[in-house]
């Protein structure tokens, strides 16, 4: 008899670790990139008999980005995952990269067992507090009936209001032990983020009365799926679109209507319209210092309608007149319906079509050294339309910010808040997981590239043929542009001297390149690189001395360095 109540007993048990995959896979999660250790054996264990992918990392901050990349890609959860201690810290940078540009996360960690927590074991970190400034929610699991509250309520609050990563702290005793099976099937709900519509009115009234309106479009719009919307009353006001870093591609960049992006690198034309605008609609933007640029120069007649899932990120400016909290898709919809009739042509519509014109300058440049405009002009023109393009931090990012034309949301996937050097690279690969028949290429530079080269061993072991383009300059090229522009060309710890063959260590990894001395050799080369079928790098050797212009030196509005650019 004693035999059967075990048997029974067994049979409505589940491991911890056995039930956050089972969990996971029932909140349609397939994927999980991490690197494994003593505290995390219990969840790996079980890896092998789940219908998740798992993708082993060589360094955990990539794990995060990777994870980071599928989401913003995806628009769903990215799941990364790493043992204690080292493996916590390490994972840190790209936690904090995902939290500050908003993006999806469950951030799985082991932990030392329970009896151990405080006494210094091995590999014992306070993950719990660690985490606690760069993630939304944060969940230490005590106890193992605690798992499922943990994995269901830290996926829907990681998707619900403003996207964010969560981290769930596992500690190893935990996983090993039992979770009851009525835990399994009980809800677990996630309070609807808070909305605050009674401005609508008045920014109707203020959108109609407006002669010089205009649209600035953050990373908000794109995680609310309202490109649709955006363009509806961006065509109903006639008003132009700008875009900060995180917003560029949520509405097609070969538009009538779109600019392109605004703020310290940011098109001239944008600029001068944001500039000369009466009235901007702000949409899921932090009107940060790199796009808004120093607040107390914005003209003293320009009122804003500022619209943001985040009370927090509301009130910023002073120039803030109505905030409404809210969906920015919710939101503009109810906009429109407010608007009902449609604005014609006007004085400020042609002078915006004007200032565009005058926006469109040669980037197919021949000179050799290689210009990295010319670059960005290549690529255009060999990349399908179903392309995804990640970045890298610094002079290779604000190129591509700048110049590449980007037709659709999810398309191109940078790190904007935080600026971290070696997103890019896996970053790419998390989006080739999730599209594995997209072309994917990472805009990469010769200084964040070297800190992440070793995730080729895991592009090559799980067979992930992205392509990486890389400026080098052999400089770390945006502090220099910094020092040469600001600091009387005082350059300190910015020349990266003897660089290794980046063709050859490629190679080394079982992936392939090309080096790349003369334009002429570009275009075949990146088209190489998409038709090898296995990671590759096309290492372009640039132009040391081109900067990266026109440039808004930082804290001002007014004095602009513009190099090559013909706007004065």
């Amino acid at each position: 008899m004693s035999s059967i109540i075990v048997s029974i007993r067994r049979a409505i048990l589940l491991k911890g670790s056995k039930a956050a995959l089972t969990l996971l896979e029932k909140q349609g999660v397939n994927v999980m990139f991490g690197l494994p250790g003593g505290t995390t054996i219990p969840l790996y264990d079980d890896l092998l008999d789940s219908n998740i992918r798992h993708v082993l990392v060589r360094h955990e901050q990539c794990a995060a980005h990777m994870a980071d990349g599928y989401a913003r890609a995806t628009g769903r959860v990215g799941v990364c995952t790493s043992t204690s201690g080292p493996g916590v810290t390490n994972l840190m940078t790209g936690v904090a990269t995902a939290y500050v540009d908003s993006s999806p996360m469950l951030v799985l960690t082991g932990q030392v067992a329970t009896p151990m927590i405080g006494n210094d074991a091995f590999q014992e970190a306070d993950s719990f507090s660690l985490m606690m400034p760069i993630t939304k929610h944060n969940f230490r699991v005590l106890d193992p009936k605690d798992i499922p509250e943990a994995i269901v309520r830290g996926m829907a609050i990681a998707t619900t209001g403003r996207k964010g990563p969560v981290h769930v702290d596992l500690p190893v005793d935990v996983m090993r032990a039992e979770v009851p099976e009525d835990m399994m099937r009980k809800e677990y709900r996630v309070a609807p983020p808070a909305e605050d519509f009674s401005g609508l009115p008045q920014a109707v009234q203020m959108l109609r009365n407006a002669e010089r309106p205009l649209i600035l479009v953050g990373g908000g719009v794109i995680w609310s799926d309202a490109t649709q919307e955006v363009l509806r009353i961006s065509q109903m006001l006639m008003a132009p679109i700008v875009t900060t870093i995180m917003g560029k591609g949520a509405v097609p960049e070969d538009h009538p209507l779109c600019l392109g992006v605004i703020g310290m690198h940011g098109r001239e034309c944008a600029r001068k319209a944001f500039s000369e605008c009466d009235l901007v609609l702000a949409l899921g933007t932090r009107f940060s210092d790199r796009s808004a640029g120093n607040q107390n120069v914005l003209e003293e007649g320009m009122r804003i309608i500022h619209v943001d899932i985040d009370s927090g990120e509301l009130g910023k400016t002073y120039n803030s007149l109505v905030r409404i909290v809210g969906d920015a898709k919710k939101v503009l919809r109810l906009m429109i319906e407010g608007l009902v009739s449609r604005k014609g042509e006007s004085e400020w519509s042609k002078r915006v079509r004007t200032y565009i014109k005058e926006c469109e300058c040669e980037i197919d440049l021949p000179e050799n050294p290689i210009k990295p405009q010319k670059i960005i002009r290549d690529l255009m023109t060999v990349l399908s339309d179903n392309a995804f393009i990640t970045t890298e931090v610094g002079q290779n990012q604000m190129w591509a910010a700048h110049f590449l034309k980007v037709k659709r949301p999810r398309q191109f996937i940078t790190s904007g808040g935080f600026g971290t050097m070696g997103f890019g690279f896996p970053a790419a690969l998390g989006v080739k997981v999730a599209f594995p028949n997209s072309p994917v290429v990472d805009i990469a530079g010769d200084g964040s590239i070297q800190m992440v080269f070793q995730e080729f061993a895991t592009a090559v072991s799980e067979n992930l043929p992205v392509v990486v383009c890389l400026m080098n300059n052999g400089w770390l090229g945006m502090v220099k542009q910094w020092q040469k522009l600001f600091w009387e060309k005082r350059y300190s710890g910015t020349e990266l001297k003897k660089n290794p063959d980046f063709v050859k260590l490629a190679q080394a990894f079982g992936a392939d390149g090309v080096r790349v001395e003369r334009p002429s050799e570009l275009r075949p080369a990146l088209l190489a690189g998409l038709k090898s079928g296995v990671p590759f790098i096309v290492d372009v050797i640039v132009d040391p001395e081109e900067d990266v212009l026109p440039m808004i030196p930082p804290g001002k509005g007014l004095d602009i360095v513009r190099g090559r650019c013909k706007w004065k």
